[in-house]
């Protein structure tokens, strides 16, 4: 029990967190490149990561390891930030954070695929109902979508997913810093290379908010929170931990409206009690 209460506080932490990361890389994406910005955050935390890596004398991970570590680096470090960089080209980003809404169910999926985990019904009763008044929301309440932007988003969420199920199942016996860490020093030359290849023409016209966004998804999004969103999964479990995403779109949207001006509608609110009953009903039964 205390274990499962540690994992939900840890995993609300991480949630927290993320809730930053689409704000931050809209406000990124308005002066540099979806590729630069995918790849200059990724370089910045793996240097962050090998820091910590070896000043804590940490040792190698095992070749076993290494394809959970891949997919981990291909759904969290590449594939959602870029996905998501390129959609924000297209929608805006209260549109965007909506989509967020499918991360419970997708995660709680890939759990059972490569988690091993098997929640009772009732679960996936409520988890459903989450997702859905999600939904319900985002066709209501929110505008500044296309199919484009729209299509990227559903295809980083899936990729999102799977990241976060296997990160969780191999942080049970690695732990979740040193799996985002080890993910990060994995993909390392490549983004290296991709971010050489594209950084911008010119520094003048890039502006202190698209800094202040690239250094947020660099620390917060891309290694501090999934420190404590990792423990979280592997602690308290990754289908019921993961419904936490539930109450990511409206921490997010609350942060849309106090740094970039987007209104908070009354639906928000309504959705926003259905989706806490239903990350409640979720954990009881996970």
């Amino acid at each position: 029990m205390e274990r499962t209460s540690a994992g939900w506080g840890s995993g609300l932490l991480g949630v927290i967190i993320f809730s930053g990361s689409l704000p931050a890389t809209r406000v990124a994406v308005a002066d540099l490149s979806p590729m630069f910005l995918t790849s200059a955050r990724a370089v910045i935390a793996a240097l962050l990561a090998m820091a910590f890596l070896f000043a804590l004398r940490q040792t190698w991970p095992e070749r076993r390891d290494l394809f959970s570590l891949a997919v981990v680096a291909i759904g969290g470090v590449v594939g959602y930030p870029l996905l998501t960089a390129f959609a924000l080209q297209h929608i805006s980003a209260a549109h965007s954070i909506v989509f967020v809404g499918m991360l419970p169910l997708a995660t709680a999926i890939f759990g059972v695929l490569r988690g091993g985990e098997r929640p009772h019904a009732p679960f996936w009763i409520f988890s459903v109902i989450g997702a859905v008044a999600v939904a319900g929301f985002a066709l209501y309440g929110s505008d500044g979508g296309t199919l484009i932007g729209d299509l990227l988003m559903v295809a980083a969420i899936l990729v999102c997913g799977l990241g976060y199920a296997e990160g969780a199942t191999l942080s049970r016996r690695l732990g979740g810093w040193r799996v985002i860490s080890w993910a990060l020093l994995l993909s390392l030359p490549i983004m290296a290379a991709i971010a050489l290849f594209t950084l911008p023409d010119t520094w003048t016209t890039i502006g202190a908010p698209a800094w202040i966004g690239l250094a947020y998804v660099s620390v917060f999004s891309m290694l501090v929170g999934f420190i404590f969103w990792y423990r979280g999964l592997a602690l308290g479990g990754i289908a019921g931990v993961g419904q936490l995403q539930l109450l990511q779109p409206f921490f997010g949207f609350l942060l849309t409206a106090i740094f970039l001006g987007e209104p908070i509608a009354w639906t928000m609110i309504a959705s926003t009690v259905v989706v806490v009953a239903c990350v409640a009903g979720a954990k009881r039964f996970a």
